[in-house]
């Protein structure tokens, strides 16, 4: 089979190196310290390099068919760092000839009204929405003259096994939840909400390495319909086995409290709005083009607290 670099080894890198594995192909995983962050997967290596130095990025890419870009500076020193990182990614690819797969988010269309579709101009104004925007805008420039060939995957809030400090439905939730305590949230909790299931991520990662038709622009990856807050921690609770959790909404007071002890807090001020109002992805574009299908919601519900469980050891 084929030779696959992948960049980074959180949630999303380390769904899809353990994907391609499952597939058979050779998979090397690239991040700083070179350590996988999990368990060791069969057929997945891990090297060590600096992943913004584009001599030693480069030289870990020769050969390979995809440089799949999953690694994300620490949320704080996204403007200081992801220009330099996405830099080093297109110049992998260009002198590699590997195809470059980035991981996106949905930050750099912004606020908008109604479903997000792949077509919406990106026109955040805020610094993390305009840094991601503008590493997509390299490399689709890069990929419109020739010099490298590369597609974004775009992605609403991970969900699912392995996703948790940075998940929304994740560490502030499921270990309440599977208590029976009380979950507290951002925004409204009653609002519609898209979650992306992590195992789809990797999955429309792969996919799209191998489809020539899809490099050049961005894709969402297929999600399923969404859903509040609310209607999440009640499924997921039903499923748990438990009886109904209740759902608080964090002031705002207390989350400007919060703020000053927790960086991550601090610098979600810039999306809340994801959160105070309406945020679903349509997918309709993947969906008619390629294979990959949202996984059942309740197959992603039983799936995602199964894996809590036997990481809490409950």
């Amino acid at each position: 089979m084929s030779f696959h670099l992948v960049v980074g080894h959180g949630p999303a890198g380390a769904a899809t190196a353990r994907l391609l594995a499952e597939q058979g192909h050779e998979v090397r995983v690239a991040t700083r310290t070179g350590r996988p962050a999990g368990p060791a997967v069969p057929g997945v290596e891990h090297l060590a390099l600096d992943a913004s130095d584009p001599a030693a990025l480069a030289r870990a890419a020769r050969g390979a068919v995809a440089v799949h870009g999953c690694a994300a500076p620490p949320l704080p020193q996204w403007a200081r760092l992801w220009p330099a990182l996405s830099a080093s990614l297109c110049a992998a690819a260009e002198e590699s000839g590997a195809v470059l797969v980035m991981l996106g988010n949905l930050y750099g269309y912004g606020p908008v009204a109604g479903p997000m579709t792949e077509d919406l101009p990106l026109a955040a104004t805020g610094p993390k929405g305009r840094v991601r925007a503008a590493a997509w805008e390299r490399a689709r420039a890069l990929h419109e003259a020739g010099r490298i060939r590369a597609v974004e995957v775009r992605a609403s809030d991970f969900f699912g096994p392995g996703v948790t400090d940075g998940g929304h439905l994740a560490a502030r939730v499921l270990p309440n939840l599977l208590k029976g305590r009380p979950v507290a949230t951002l925004g409204d909790p009653d609002a519609p909400h898209s979650w992306t299931y992590l195992p789809d991520v990797a999955r429309a990662m792969a996919e799209l390495a191998g489809e020539e038709r899809a490099w050049g622009r961005a894709w969402h990856v297929p999600t399923a319909p969404p859903l509040s807050v609310r209607a999440m921690v009640e499924r997921l609770a039903a499923e748990a086995g438990g009886g109904p959790v209740a759902v608080r909404r964090l002031p705002a007071a207390a989350l400007a409290v919060a703020g000053l002890f927790s960086p991550l807090l601090r610098e979600l001020r810039e999306t809340r709005y994801q959160f105070d109002r309406p945020f679903t992805v349509d997918c309709s574009a993947y969906e008619a083009a390629f294979t990959v299908r949202a996984t059942p919601l309740e197959e992603q519900l039983r799936a995602t607290v199964a894996w809590w469980r036997e990481r809490d050891g409950r």
